[in-house]
């Protein structure tokens, strides 16, 4: 039995705001002064991304007349978490049905009412009723579509939802399932000023991904579903972490994190390859989330990659940030669409990062339809 990823959509909303656009809008929003403002505005400039998009028109606006934020010099009182949840309830469905269509257009053999299973994945909101049933009626999906929910896992979700279709696939051949992450991550800025909230206010925006997986490939190319591997390094606990708190969900990304994949990520790559037929130095495609520069440096250093190697990665976090758990299915994406016939057969190698630490990974292979160059 095998599982296919046959298509990838994604979606963002309409904001789109320039890195150094939301570095003034965080320095007037924490009242720093000239020194702390030339820091901050620093940090922003090395982490790699252009722009990133937002369902808040406020980033966007320098002189106040926010209408999330208070207009006021400190923001105060400062939004709570059941606003930020009203917000996200208001957009994560658009967003996801955007994500699915654009997947499904992709997929012309596939059509909606075809689709036996929805797994949503989200960390940055949750309601219930929630986006799955939203999603049922919205895109008028079967009655009796299976439906999961993975929330609150973080930046490597998206792994655990296929590792779920993979499964789901592999029992029922006729199975179609969609996964759709959704991450609304701008509505959770806090004012903290200690330096791990400074980082993750620098990274993070929206974006939705939606993945159509199938127990056959597709008409063209497809990505098979070789293997799987989890590992933890508890030791990163209190470096990346996600609370929620009395205005909002509060992140934790310690300036560690690097540090802390660097001495996991070797390990977690022989033990993903041990009895397959392939080897680090044999894989030439690579689709590892963006958590942010510092992280795909340090990989690229311990796996002896080139910056080439992890271009799609960096393109990615250029223009979009680290949307959470979309992210790395925006990566896998930008790959698939460069694949040619010639690309038959070669395996593709993705990790992602988040809370507890969790390093994931997966190992795929591409299936070219028809391909006769090898």
């Amino acid at each position: 039995m095998k599982s296919y990823i046959c298509a990838i959509g994604t979606a963002n909303p309409p904001n789109k705001i320039p890195q150094m656009q939301v570095a003034d809008f965080m320095a007037s929003a924490l009242q720093f002064d000239e020194q702390e403002t030339r820091k901050l505005k620093a940090l922003y400039r090395v982490s790699g991304i252009g722009e990133r998009y937002s369902v808040l028109e406020d980033y966007t606006r320098e002189n106040g007349d926010y209408t999330f934020y208070p207009n006021t010099p400190t923001l105060e009182p400062f939004p709570t978490v059941q606003k930020r949840m009203d917000i996200y309830k208001s957009h994560a469905v658009d967003l996801s049905e955007r994500a699915i269509l654009s997947c499904l257009n992709k997929a012309s053999s596939v059509q909606l009412q075809d689709l036996t299973h929805l797994i949503t994945v989200s960390c940055t909101g949750m309601y219930a009723p929630g986006l799955d049933i939203e999603l049922v009626e919205r895109l008028q999906l079967a009655p009796n579509v299976q439906r999961t929910a993975v929330n609150f896992m973080g930046c490597y979700a998206a792994f655990n939802a296929i590792k779920l279709a993979d499964a789901i696939c592999k029992a029922d051949t006729s199975a179609k399932v969609i996964v759709v992450c959704t991450e609304i991550c701008t509505i959770h800025f806090q004012k903290h000023t200690h330096q791990d909230h400074l980082v993750s206010n620098a990274l993070f925006g929206d974006g939705a991904a939606a993945v159509l997986m199938q127990g056959q490939p597709c008409e063209e190319v497809s990505l098979e579903l070789q293997s799987f591997y989890c590992d933890l390094a508890p030791d990163g606990k209190q470096d990346m972490a996600w609370h929620i708190g009395d205005t909002g969900f509060e992140m934790t990304l310690s300036s560690y994190v690097p540090d802390l994949i660097r001495g996991g990520i070797q390990q977690l790559t022989e033990r993903l390859l041990q009895g397959l037929k392939t080897t680090i130095s044999e894989i030439k495609l690579f689709a590892i989330h963006p958590g942010g520069r510092r992280i795909l440096e340090v990989i690229e250093q311990e796996l002896g990659m080139t910056h080439d190697d992890n271009r799609f990665a960096y393109q990615v976090l250029h223009k979009f940030g680290n949307m959470s758990s979309a992210t790395v299915l925006f990566v896998l994406k930008n790959l698939m669409e460069s694949l040619t016939p010639k690309e038959e057969n070669e395996p593709v190698l993705s990790f992602a990062f988040g809370p507890g630490l969790t390093l994931e990974s997966m190992l795929l292979k591409v299936h070219y339809a028809g391909a006769t160059i090898k």
